[in-house]
């Protein structure tokens, strides 16, 4: 799935991005599977096959790629709202094996960013956060975009996704303690 440009917003090669989108799938699938906090730079680095220093020239930290879920996401919306409106509208419409396919690839991501949110709250940075209700509204959020976030409009899928992703963690942080 293609992404936006670099963090810092310059463009680099399509061959460079692919290798950055393969990175961010690859670490998803990791982070489902063992948790955001029990997945380290060492197991990122060996699932994407990269050493450190690669890693990071792709990916600047562990919490960009959690980020960049959220981007994934607004992509799509943003590319095609014509289409998710007819998907979040229709969807009960579809029967059969590909209603069952649906539900099985939309679950895997909804258990993704679960995953993330648990490990969150295992590990004390996130309060103590019902996972599948936050997942929910971490869904909402973001979903409800396909009515404003449109291409050609005022605002891209990456200047939405990082002040969402600020907006959400900051909302479910550990306050930090005044001394």
């Amino acid at each position: 799935m293609a992404r936006t440009g670099a963090k810092d917003g310059s463009r680099r090669s399509p061959k460079w991005q692919e290798r950055r989108d393969a990175i961010i799938d690859t670490s998803a699938g990791l982070f489902a599977e063992h948790g955001y906090h029990a997945t380290g730079i060492n197991d990122l680095c060996e699932g994407n096959d990269l050493g450190k220093g690669a890693l990071y020239h792709y990916i600047g930290s562990k919490e960009e790629l959690l980020a960049a879920l959220g981007e994934e996401l607004l992509d799509v919306i943003h590319r095609y709202p014509d289409h998710v409106w007819v998907f979040l509208h229709e969807f009960p419409a579809l029967t059969g094996e590909r209603a069952a396919s649906f539900r099985e690839r939309r679950g895997q991501y909804e258990k993704r960013v679960e995953a993330v949110l648990r490990a969150g709250v295992d590990s004390g940075d996130f309060r103590d956060v019902d996972p599948w209700l936050t997942a929910r509204a971490w869904f909402g959020m973001h979903n409800y975009t396909y009515l404003w976030l449109k291409p050609g409009g005022r605002l891209t899928a990456k200047d939405v996704a990082e002040p969402f992703a600020a907006i959400f963690t900051r909302g479910i942080a550990t306050p930090k303690r005044r001394r």
